[in-house]
């Protein structure tokens, strides 16, 4: 380890959260600062055109491990490769603002809970897991999608959408490089490269909380994720994921 490398690296991506902000970093610097390793905590404020940036700058004056990275607003997928290009943890993990998956859920992806694994990603569907108020029509579509994923990508995983996500650091530096997709179906992407290079994905379960407030529109968002799963397809054949001199499977 390097000196005053922290344990895991919490990546937040935002875009005009201004609403949700102060409430998640509170809970989120509760958490780590009551927890017995070192964490920091990076939100990558993903151009946003509100106050986002500045609550983010005030809470990291009276947090340290609190860090504002700011990127051109491109896409939850930019943020999150910008964030992971930063991170100086052990672990890096996705986290989303409106803490769907509660941060205190973080123990479960780290050492001792869990450890010798590649990628660990927040389950809501394998045995163990909670959703909590999430309507009946959402979580249909989800499963729909999920199909077009199995079929088309990643087959085994049950889900590849929930937002908390945990990589081993060498990992991630491997595997995002790769990442062309700026939106919603990065998800997608990054599980289908790690499958690619043979690395390791387990499922946790997880309780996640329907938000109210989601910025995810069902329709658009999901005809906007099956076409970037396509572009998946698309990309893996024309070599885009191969690493220079491997074969082409």
């Amino acid at each position: 380890m390097e000196t005053n490398e922290p344990l895991a690296s919490v990546i937040i991506p935002a875009w005009n959260e201004e609403r949700r902000m102060p409430a998640s970093l509170q809970r989120v610097a509760a958490f780590v600062q009551e927890y017995p390793q070192p964490i920091e905590v990076i939100v990558v404020d993903d151009g946003s055109q509100d106050r986002t940036a500045q609550i983010v700058e005030e809470y990291a004056q009276r947090a340290p491990f609190i860090t504002l990275i700011r990127n051109p607003h491109r896409g939850k997928g930019s943020a999150i490769k910008t964030g992971i290009a930063h991170g100086r943890g052990q672990y890096l993990v996705l986290c989303d603002t409106d803490l769907a998956v509660p941060i205190e859920e973080l123990p479960k992806f780290l050492p001792p809970q869990l450890d010798d694994y590649d990628l660990a990603i927040a389950s809501r569907e394998i045995q163990g897991a909670r959703r909590i108020n999430e309507p009946f029509h959402r979580h249909l579509m989800g499963r729909v999608y999920n199909l077009l994923v199995q079929l088309l990508a990643v087959p085994g995983i049950q889900d590849t959408q929930c937002g908390f996500k945990a990589f081993r650091r060498e990992v991630a530096r491997d595997i995002f490089p790769y990442q062309t997709i700026e939106g919603w179906g990065f998800d997608v992407e990054i599980l289908f490269i790690a499958r690619r290079f043979g690395y390791q994905i387990v499922e946790v379960p997880v309780t996640w909380y329907y938000g109210t407030e989601s910025k995810v529109r069902p329709v658009r968002d999901t005809i906007r994720m099956v076409r970037e799963l396509l572009q998946v397809r698309q990309n893996a054949r024309r070599g885009l994921y191969d690493r220079p001199g491997a074969s082409r499977g």
